[in-house]
């Protein structure tokens, strides 16, 4: 009995120093850590800030580890703003930061880079990986996310599902009784990742703001993230979303049946999920070896096939990969260049501007 207790508190006591090692005393619960495969000692600890839930990127932190038993990783899941900001206090301090960031606020990632916060991993791409997906051998595209329309399947019974923005609007005016107060998007305002299509919106068609007025027309209602439109699409609330993150949507219609997607035929916008290596990454190497890592086949498998995000790797096939979709949807599918146009709105005249007008055409005082 005793040999028993002594045996648990030992244990305990070896979890709790492993713990303070990960994560730096006084902080103990602020990360999720994953101990090396099998405790192997001594081992190296991989620091990780990212965007994208903890639970969802369990299979890809495992996978790596089963690679790699000597690596223990601490991950932060946090907010994209949360992500920039504290990169560049923690740098800006001089002290040591996480040695892999992951986020889908492309512009913000880009702003580390443009301003010296990322250093260069050169060769860790496929050959053929997209132009428009690396920048500087810095910042890498990780996935291929399209930004579509929801909608609720019977609510649209035996009527048009609206095939691109001309129609939507048609649509919008047509019956604006059945629609009015039933509409949802983005609020560009509160939600980042709405700023980042509208302004992509705004680049694809000059027209961008006839919509605007039209969602302004039937009520639209604004939110700042996507579960909460998703939710009132799926159970008959709203019947459309517009600019929804298409692998949040296909998540969501893959439980909720009356949930239905369409990628809008006169251009669907695709954003990617970018990494890199910060400047004051603790260990750039380790860094390096996860980036290495998920932008290989095997990673890039794990991405699609059981982290769900359509995976951007040029030779992998299946239905949720950049691959299939070019080639079901071709030259509709407009991705979003990783590159120092993607800053331009961060400059806050520009932004004010922007607001102001979507603002306007909305009719908001």
């Amino acid at each position: 009995m005793n040999v028993e207790i002594d045996g648990q508190c030992w244990r305990m006591r070896m979890v709790l120093l492993l713990l303070m090692l990960l994560t730096g005393p006084g902080n103990v619960w602020a990360a999720t850590v994953f101990p090396p495969v099998g405790n192997l000692q001594p081992f190296k600890t991989l620091s990780v800030y990212s965007s994208l839930d903890v639970d969802v990127s369990r299979p890809l932190i495992e996978a790596f580890q089963n690679e790699n038993p000597g690596i223990a990783v601490r991950y932060e899941d946090l907010q994209s703003l949360e992500i920039y900001e504290r990169i560049i206090r923690e740098t800006d301090a001089g002290k040591q930061t996480a040695d892999l960031v992951i986020s889908s606020a492309m512009d913000l990632q880009v702003k580390l880079v443009n301003d010296g916060y990322a250093q260069p991993v050169p060769q860790v791409a496929a050959d053929n990986w997209p132009d428009w997906a690396s920048w500087r051998d810095t910042a890498f595209g990780l996935t291929f996310e399209p930004s579509v329309i929801v909608y609720h399947k019977p609510s649209f019974d035996g009527l048009p599902l609206p095939k691109n923005r001309a129609e939507l609007i048609d649509m919008l005016k047509t019956d604006e009784e059945h629609y009015y107060g039933r509409i949802a998007t983005y609020d560009v305002e509160r939600s980042g990742l709405g700023f980042l299509f509208l302004a992509r919106d705004r680049e694809h068609n000059r027209d961008i703001w006839d919509l605007i007025t039209a969602f302004g027309g039937a009520g639209v209602k604004l939110y700042s993230n996507s579960s909460a439109i998703l939710d009132r699409v799926a159970d008959g609330r709203f019947v459309l979303g517009y600019n929804i993150l298409g692998s949040y949507a296909q998540s969501w219609a893959s439980r909720k049946p009356d949930l239905g997607i369409i990628l809008p035929e006169d251009y669907t916008v695709v954003m990617s999920r970018i990494a890199l290596v910060p400047e004051a990454a603790a260990d750039p190497e380790l860094g390096r070896q996860m980036l290495a890592f998920l932008m290989s086949a095997r990673g890039q498998t794990i991405m699609a096939q059981d982290v769900k995000l359509p995976a951007l790797h040029p030779e992998i096939s299946g239905e949720n990969t950049a691959s299939a979709m070019r080639k079901k949807f071709g030259a509709q599918l407009r991705p979003i260049s990783i590159s120092p146009g993607l800053v331009v709105y961060l400059d806050q005249v520009k932004r004010a501007r922007f607001i102001s007008k979507w603002n306007e055409a909305l009719q908001i005082k």
